[in-house]
């Protein structure tokens, strides 16, 4: 089935959040991987609690908090790299698939953009770093409304803006979370289960599981 708009998060389903540490891994030592994880972690964490709280901070403060936090639980880390990190996260590697994924989409005559967290500055920097520009017809930061996934705002910034129904949009992330949300906005919702995760949420399940991608119908 042909979709008007094809939307995409951005941080784990384009773009490789542990790319960031795999590039300085050696540096970091044996507890990279860990380190990188509980980064990832904190990260979504502290955008549900502030949510919760409804005490927005943007996505870059929270990214930088998180890590500060993974340096605490990880003292094998050099704390030293942490601008290297940081820098490295404005220009995380997307998954090898994406370019052509997106170019396709984009021949097929489809609207296609980023729905996340991620504040404008970082998507911006991510999207030029991977020469995604090109493909993309919009970015939409939660920052303009100051509320985080999964809020059903946050989904509503792209029906309101290219005014479109729900249905007519598919909705691709690598987050179950954000998955569940947007189906209960009622988006065509593709979960991208990079990860081989079993599923939850069980009663807001996706139109359709992929293990990447590279899967996903083009038109």
């Amino acid at each position: 089935m042909r979709y008007a708009a094809y939307v995409f998060d951005a941080y784990g389903t384009l773009f490789d959040v542990h790319s960031a540490v795999r590039r300085h891994a050696a540096q970091i030592g044996p507890d990279g991987q860990v380190l990188s994880e509980i980064w990832r972690a904190k990260q979504l964490e502290y955008s549900w609690v502030r949510s919760l709280m409804g005490s927005y901070a943007d996505f870059w403060q929270l990214t930088e908090q998180a890590l500060d936090f993974a340096f605490s639980k990880v003292p094998s880390a050099d704390r030293s790299l942490r601008a290297t990190l940081l820098d490295a996260y404005w220009r995380l590697d997307c998954y090898p698939e994406v370019p052509a994924v997106l170019r396709a989409l984009k021949d097929s005559g489809a609207r296609l953009a980023i729905l996340s967290n991620g504040s404008p500055a970082m998507l911006e920097a991510a999207v030029a770093s991977a020469a995604l520009d090109q493909s993309l017809d919009a970015i939409f930061s939660v920052d303009s409304i100051r509320k985080f996934k999964t809020d059903p705002a946050v989904y509503d910034l792209v029906t309101s803006e290219w005014r479109l129904y729900p249905d007519a949009v598919s909705f691709q992330s690598s987050n179950r979370w954000d998955i569940a949300g947007a189906t209960r906005f009622g988006f065509r919702t593709v979960w991208v289960n990079r990860a081989g995760q079993p599923d939850e949420y069980l009663d807001l399940p996706p139109q359709l599981i992929l293990p990447s991608l590279d899967a996903l119908p083009k038109g």
